[in-house]
């Protein structure tokens, strides 16, 4: 028995905990999902499904595609323990049916957030000319990137300086301590830009404050020239003065949008039976690894703002934050409650209390009993024959090697003469295998990037094919200390799928899509009320 699209609109609208999970690669996914639906790839499930999902009990509606079926799916999610997994029934055509809204892109209900916010709270902006002509005239803003560091290395404003999104109200004031200075904040599109800067208007920042409009999007539209390669950041040492004014604003808006304060010690407290309960440290990845709390994972730099379907795809859940300055888990906080969620904040824990040091591993469950073969046999089996032929060759192919790994990452180095192949797309990845090698593979070897992946989809494989399958052991990570990584010639057997292209991400993107993206954005508040599960609520 399945969920029909009705109560999974009651369980949104009461605020129950559910998950919908949408298992297909994430370039369908993106083409038109429900607004709390979140991307579990089948190909990642095993990887995604403990860490993403803490309560085994907790209600996982399930729709897929042809590649993709929620019955392949609901029947891994039930051996990983998951006792309320169940089809959405119909699947989107049903949700469709019933009235259900479908949302395209990525991190949706975030970008969706983002224009409400804009929309009610009149979050000045300023366009690409109007700060282009303040840079030329030798006046220039203070100007900070609300994204990720990588990002702003990748394309950034000229002048600008890299502050991701919960750094902001902290590190401001070192940046811009004249209270006359005016502050622009961007990011690629228009979400962190608006939140960015609507986090130092609400936390209290006496600086003339405004989003870049439509960012580096729309810089680029107004044929404005992007820097690469940047590389600056704001100080490390936050003033005291600074500190306390920064502390103060954030605590205030934090109390203002419902967030609640408690100390490290009340933590056990919000862990119950029948609720799920997601710990994140909102410091940097490099703060995290020197300490954090045991049991926390780490969300830096606004991208739980950003990315909240990814870090916490259990609607309903409980959300606790930690930081060690009492500022970046409050201002953090003050946005997820205006999203909806009950949020709690430990701002700041104690140095005691952040003892915990390194990464903080994934629970995944043991990847299944395969052969494995390791990189110098492989090496000497590829050597002894063509790994594959290509189209115009013949004869056998004595190993095939497939990589399941990600895309991008494969396209960056893999094992010479490697085929790559989604692992839920395995079956048609045969079918374009075969005729291209002209021949049965003697054997087939399976990759990804450290081989864990790898096994479970040997597993698959070896279900799919009389030949014999192994697992690169330690994965394409392992091949690369024993040679050379192969960069220059691709196969993908079937056209990749696993990773959907924003339009605001490199440097070689169309002016239509730059455009169109935008428009869709434009568009997100008018489709939040149509859809009327969000919840959301905007503090004045």
């Amino acid at each position: 028995m399945g969920f029909t699209a009705f109560q999974v609109r009651a369980l949104l609208l009461r605020r129950d905990e559910v998950v919908i999970a949408d298992v297909r690669e994430e370039a369908a996914y993106a083409q038109g999902h429900p607004l709390w639906a979140a991307n579990f790839p089948l190909s990642l499930l095993e990887l995604d499904a403990w860490r993403r999902i803490p309560r085994r009990d907790t209600p996982v509606v399930v729709y897929g595609d042809a590649d993709a079926p929620a019955h392949r799916a609901i029947d891994v999610l039930r051996r990983l323990g998951y006792t309320q997994a169940r089809p959405l029934l119909d699947g989107l055509g049903g949700w469709i049916a019933a009235g259900g809204e479908l949302f395209q892109d990525v991190n949706v209900p975030s970008k969706a957030f983002g224009e409400l916010v804009e929309s009610v709270s009149r979050t000045p902006s300023l366009t690409a000319q109007q700060v282009g002509a303040l840079i030329d005239a030798g006046t220039p803003p203070v100007i900070v990137d609300a994204r990720r560091f990588d990002e702003f290395h990748t394309m950034s404003i000229p002048t600008a300086t890299s502050v991701p999104g919960a750094e902001l109200v902290l590190r401001i004031r070192e940046l811009a301590p004249d209270p006359a200075t005016p502050v622009v904040v961007n990011c690629a599109g228009r979400t962190r830009s608006i939140i960015g800067a609507q986090s130092l208007i609400n936390a209290g920042l006496p600086n003339p404050v405004a989003a870049l409009r439509n960012g580096t999007i729309g810089w680029t539209l107004a044929g404005q020239r992007l820097d690469h390669g940047a590389t600056g950041t704001a100080p490390a040492t936050v003033a005291e003065p600074h500190h306390a004014l920064a502390r103060s604003g954030a605590h205030a808006v934090a109390r203002r949008a419902g967030v609640r304060f408690i100390r490290t010690s009340d933590l056990p407290g919000l862990y119950e039976p029948d609720r799920t309960t997601y710990v994140f440290d909102v410091r940097s990845a490099t703060e995290f690894a020197a300490g954090h709390l045991d049991g926390s994972f780490p969300a830096p730099g606004g991208q739980l703002v950003q990315e909240t379907d990814h870090y916490a795809p259990v609607r309903g859940a409980r959300i606790v934050l930690i930081d060690d300055d009492g500022v970046r888990a409050a201002m953090t906080g003050s946005w997820l409650a205006q999203m909806g969620w009950e949020t709690w904040a430990i701002s700041p824990a104690g140095p005691g209390d952040l003892v915990r040091r390194g990464t903080e591993p994934h629970p995944v469950p043991d990847p299944p009993q395969v052969g494995t073969v390791d990189a110098a046999t492989l090496r000497t089996w590829l050597a002894a024959g063509p790994a594959v032929i290509d189209q115009l060759g013949s004869g056998p192919a004595a190993t095939v090697v497939i990589d399941v790994g990600p895309s991008r990452d494969y396209t960056a180095g893999h094992v010479p003469g490697a085929w790559h192949a989604a692992r839920a797309r395995l079956p048609a990845a045969l079918g374009t295998i075969g005729p291209a090698t002209r021949h049965a593979a003697t054997r087939y070897v399976v990759t990804s990037q450290t081989g864990r992946l790898a096994r479970f989809a040997a597993a698959d494989l070896s279900r799919l094919t009389s030949a014999p399958v192994f697992s690169l052991d330690g994965g394409t990570a392992a091949w690369r200390t024993a040679g050379p990584l192969e960069s220059d010639q691709t196969r993908y057997a079937v056209a990749p799928a696993d990773r959907y292209r924003r339009p605001y991400e490199g440097t070689d993107n169309s002016r239509a899509a730059m455009e169109a993206y935008l428009e869709w954005e434009f568009g997100l508040v008018e489709q939040l009320e149509r859809d009327g599960t969000h919840h959301f609520r905007v503090i004045r």
